[in-house]
């Protein structure tokens, strides 16, 4: 990991509508090899935040980098083969392909060969090899999440976008989503998180964000935030880690 940014938002403010201003003014980097996570209250404007970074959500200011590109008001497409994926929070498989048929249609925007990208997936989520001829739509919970990260590997991006990983499932399952996620993390891609199991998510955190009203309320490492009485008040539901 180094302290290059590889992503840089600046200064965001957009919405869904014109004139509605959901971001209103916020700010994301993110380091070569970081983890980065974003939390704060529903209807902070979090996950509007990663889609307008992915060009989903149309931005009346400010400016998106990647790796020193200016990718603002750009096309998803396009930033995806710049080297960014984006996996939402949900519809994020086709449920009625197969495992392998999903992975193929990740596959667009790859500098290496099918096989060898369906072998680097394999490789990292062997639940998925063993299971690849089945349909998606028989995956557990936990199982959708997995295919829906290594769908979005599949066209080898730097930067991955994660828009609440773990909504919904149960707490097995919440704890193999976040062991994926150091896993991608460990293979040497950035990550910036959205989600709302906000402690664990700090724990694994080199870089936190705590969004409110469309604007930065917090920031800092992920373990100073967690240490933090007015975050752990505010947005962690008590006392700070270590504080009970």
């Amino acid at each position: 990991m180094t302290d290059a940014p590889v992503l840089v938002a600046e200064d965001l403010v957009g919405g869904y509508v014109a004139e509605v201003d959901i971001l209103r003014g916020c700010a994301l980097t993110a380091g070569e090899g970081e983890i980065v996570v974003v939390i704060g209250p529903n209807g902070a404007g979090k996950s509007t935040l990663v889609k307008a970074i992915f060009g989903l959500v149309p931005l009346r200011q400010g400016t998106v980098t990647l790796h020193g590109t200016d990718v603002t008001g750009q096309r998803p497409n396009r930033i995806s083969a710049l080297g960014m994926s984006y996996v939402p929070q949900v519809n994020n498989v086709f449920p009625s392909l197969t495992i392998q048929e999903n992975l193929e249609m990740g596959a667009a925007n790859s500098r290496a060969t099918m096989d060898e990208r369906m072998d680097a997936m394999y490789a990292l989520f062997p639940r998925l090899r063993e299971r690849r001829r089945n349909r998606a739509e028989g995956l557990s919970g936990g199982e959708r999440q997995m295919l829906a990260v290594a769908r979005a590997l599949m066209p080898e991006p730097s930067v991955l976008l994660l828009d609440e990983p773990s909504a919904g499932l149960a707490p097995k399952a919440v704890g193999e989503v976040f062991e994926t996620v150091q896993q991608v993390n460990a293979s040497g891609v950035t990550i910036v998180m959205i989600e709302q199991n906000a402690r664990a998510a700090l724990a694994l955190a080199d870089r936190g964000y705590v969004l409110e009203g469309g604007q930065n309320r917090f920031t800092g490492k992920g373990a100073d935030l967690l240490d933090d009485p007015q975050v752990a008040e505010l947005y962690l539901g008590g006392g700070a880690a270590g504080r009970e």
